[in-house]
């Protein structure tokens, strides 16, 4: 019997054992196969997949880091586009995760991940915006605040993910050698039962199948625990198994591209922070310095010993911070590391933002530091980033643009205002302040009048320069102003420091040095202008010296009219040198009266002036200027009502202010009336009481109410403003029209006796000597070109 008669004999004859025991086996070992295939083919190439995950975010960071250091804004779009497609990369990773998810524990993972990439991606979305706006530092803030914050969590759950793969891949090869194992012993039994042809079945089957399977297990197996990714199984033969095979080796060989990635990702990344030009360190418990830093860092500390160092000496040694701030820095570096989140959150007002910082030369560095918190997946803060940068030139340069910025501002207001008014600003000015030293070293503390005084004249000295516009002058002259109101109050504590005093007018001189200085040499107007050269060389239209002359030669010698009129027409041309029309000279104040307007809420009021033929010396401009600067504040602030109240009386919204010239009994009188409500002669009865002036029964005229107002630090406005409240105002008129033997009277224009609120004129009066008549002195002769009286009305709507 040939061998192949005895076969197909034990065929036969075991044919039935072999369909009931062979087709078991059959069954074990396709079972054996399928469990190959589907970890081969399933669960490797899924384990692999979380693995590339990993890749696929630091190709991620990689790009978002790029983006937002790059110095060349031209390449931020292609940058961007580069950072899309690698999100695109990550995110089809996470949704092929998802599709092969296993098991509560990866779905959750996956969820996470999902979640986690979510807010990891707007946030940096969030620094490509302030990238995209030109905010440098503060994208670059955000990416170590926020985006790095959701990559280390984004990277955590990557990782647990891709362990959790390798432990459902380890897991399912053991099942796998279990399943092989089990086939094997299936197969052995089958062939001690079914005999020697059986036997040499199974040997035939074993060197078919069982052999290479075992080969491949015990190589995964070896691969596995070595983790050599080079090593390949040998393929001798393309069935099932070598599908299998080829299906693992090019795993294998994915892992080994994946491993190369993510080696050459880290090296990418340490370069990165050795090229870097920001000094960045991360603190670690202790508040010690993480080895692993930026090399700008040295550069921008001095200093290579960094690693392991206090963060406190390294960093905040010889620092302009005081002993109490360095504490509470260290307290709480130390509060947040190892802590919740939200501790940094509570403690972050305490870390400096910057410093000023002295190297071992004696140079001064300014420092810009920004703090970030690293935390793990529970939200606790195991590091803290911190960024410096130099940014020492950085503040010099921005030190020298506010100089020139405060020079060219200082120019601009200077411009805003005439040669001639801002000289005899600076001199009155001057004047008031020269005063006001002279009381500060004479006078003791106590005197009242002399504090008054004071006040008045710094009161004054502001007044005029915010009339004019000079809003950094303003400021300084403010200050000072609030020393002496701090010395005027009844109860008040502040001692007279009679240095302190002196430092402060130091400081108004400075300023207006300042301000000449910058007119003179800067725009080189020297002098008081044309009104200087008035007063010296008696210069005078050349119109009006045309006329002269041709009534000289015209005039009759034989014509006694002839001569009586050439005369008149000479000695009115003499009288007018060195005198101005009332609204010429007022024009400083009546200009600033639409910003005041604007500061009370009103609108800008018209101002009627009638001369009726008068004009003023201009030796008077300074008095006049200083009390028509009071009295028109406070007839737009006290007298003139707001918008709204004015509709409710079928009043115009704009208020109308009226300034009339005439001389009587030897005195120039100016008369000033406004459209307001009036003297709210109630209130000043109350105020008057409540500060013990009058008694609460005293019996007072209208007239004797009304003349309380002229006492030092009485005001009847209703709260403290820029323009009023301060209890300064007619005294300071009084006493400036006193000085040029002059005097101020209100006069009640109605019949309204005892009511809340009278009608009144301010009439200012001063000696005559300072008015010019324009109108001729004798009747019915006529000047011929010359002015009678004017009516001048200013809109200042």
């Amino acid at each position: 019997m040939t061998i192949r008669q005895r076969i197909t004999l034990l065929l036969i004859f075991m044919f039935i054992a072999i369909t009931v025991i062979g087709g078991c086996g059959i069954y074990q070992s396709r079972r054996g196969a399928i469990e190959v295939k589907r970890v081969t083919e399933g669960v490797v190439p899924s384990a692999l997949a979380s693995a590339d995950m990993v890749s696929h975010l630091k190709d991620v960071q990689l790009a978002t880091m790029a983006l937002v250091f790059t110095p060349d804004n031209e390449l931020v779009n292609q940058l961007k586009e580069k950072l899309d497609a690698k999100r695109s990369e990550l995110t089809a990773a996470v949704k092929d995760q998802a599709a092969h998810a296993e098991g509560k524990t990866q779905q959750g993972l996956i969820e996470q991940a999902q979640e986690s990439m979510s807010n990891y991606f707007s946030a940096i979305n969030d620094s490509i915006s302030m990238k995209l706006a030109g905010k440098n530092e503060l994208s670059q803030a955000n990416l170590f605040a926020n985006v790095v914050q959701y990559q280390d969590e984004l990277g955590q759950i990557v990782e647990t993910l891709r362990i959790e793969k390798n432990r459902e891949k380890d897991q399912a090869i053991s099942a796998l050698n279990e399943n092989l194992a089990s086939t094997t012993t299936t197969i052995t039994t089958i062939t001690a039962a079914a005999g020697i042809l059986l036997t040499i079945i199974g040997v035939f089957l074993y060197r078919q199948i069982v052999g290479p399977l075992g080969r491949m297990q015990g190589t995964m197996s070896e691969i596995a625990s070595s983790q050599d990714f080079a090593r390949r199984v040998p393929v001798d033969r393309m069935d099932e198994v070598g599908h299998s095979i080829v299906a693992f080796n090019g795993m294998l060989e994915k892992i080994e591209e994946s491993s190369a990635q993510v080696r050459q990702k880290t090296a990418d990344i340490e370069a990165m922070l050795q090229n870097i030009q920001q000094g960045i360190l991360t603190v670690v418990g202790d508040a010690v310095v993480h080895p692993e830093y930026s090399a700008h860092l040295e550069t921008v500390l001095e200093t290579n010993n960094i690693a392991g160092c206090d963060v406190m000496r390294l960093v905040f040694s010889d620092t302009d911070l005081g002993a109490d701030a360095l504490s509470q820095v260290d307290a709480a570096i130390r509060a947040c590391l190892g802590e919740d989140e939200l501790n940094f959150e509570f403690n972050h007002h305490l870390l400096p933002s910057e410093i000023q910082k002295t190297m071992p030369d004696g140079r001064i560095k300014a420092l810009d530091l920004s703090w970030s918190p690293i935390s793990d997946s529970g939200g606790i803060i195991v590091r803290l980033m911190l960024c410096l940068r130099d940014v020492t030139e950085l503040r010099k340069l921005a030190a020298e643009a506010d100089a020139q910025k405060h020079k060219l501002e200082i120019i601009g207001e200077i411009l805003a205002v005439t040669q001639e008014k801002f000289q005899e600003f600076i001199d009155s000015s001057m004047e008031f302040v020269r005063r006001n030293v002279q009381l500060a070293d004479v006078t003791e503390y106590g005197d009242d009048a002399v504090i008054d005084e004071l006040f008045r004249n710094m009161h004054t000295v502001k007044g005029n320069a915010r009339t004019y516009g000079l809003r950094h002058l303003t400021n300084v002259v403010h200050e000072v102003e609030q020393a002496y109101e701090a010395l005027r109050q009844p109860d008040t504590d502040v001692a007279w420091d009679r240095q302190q005093l002196s430092n402060d007018l130091t400081r108004v001189t400075q300023a207006l040095a300042e301000y000449a200085q910058m007119n003179e040499e800067t725009l080189g107007r020297k002098g008081p202008g044309r009104r200087g050269s008035v007063e010296r060389y008696l210069m005078v239209e050349k119109a009006q010296i045309h006329n002269s002359l041709t009534l000289l030669e015209q005039a009759d010698p034989g014509s006694v009219e002839s001569l009586s009129h050439m005369r008149l027409t000479v000695h009115r041309e003499l009288r007018l040198l060195g005198s101005e029309t009332i609204d010429a000279m007022l024009s400083g104040v009546l200009d600033s009266l639409p910003s005041l307007a604007f500061e009370l809420g009103k609108e800008p009021p018209m101002v009627h002036i009638n001369d009726y033929g008068y004009r003023v010396h201009s030796q008077a401009g300074n008095v006049l200027k200083n009390v028509f600067m009071h009295l028109l504040r406070n007839s737009l602030d006290h007298g003139i009502e707001n918008t709204a109240t004015r509709s409710a009386m079928n009043k115009p919204a704009a208020g109308n202010i009226n300034i009339e010239l005439g001389v009587d009994e030897d005195m120039l009188e100016i008369t000033l009336t406004d459209d307001g409500r009036g003297l709210a002669l109630s209130r000043i009865r109350a105020i008057a009481i409540e500060k013990g002036l009058i008694a609460a029964d005293a019996s007072l005229s209208d007239e004797d109410i009304a003349h309380l107002i002229f006492r030092p630090g009485f005001s009847t406005a209703q709260q403290l403003t820029e323009v009023s409240g301060r209890g300064v105002g007619m005294d300071a008129v009084k006493d400036f029209l006193e000085r040029e033997q002059g005097k101020i009277q209100l006069r009640f224009t109605d019949e309204d006796v005892g009511a809340d609120f009278r009608q009144f004129e301010t009439i200012v009066f001063l000696p005559d000597r300072y008015a010019v008549d324009t109108v001729s002195p004798l009747p019915g002769v006529a000047l011929e070109g010359m002015p009678m009286d004017s009516v001048v009305t200013k809109n200042f709507i």
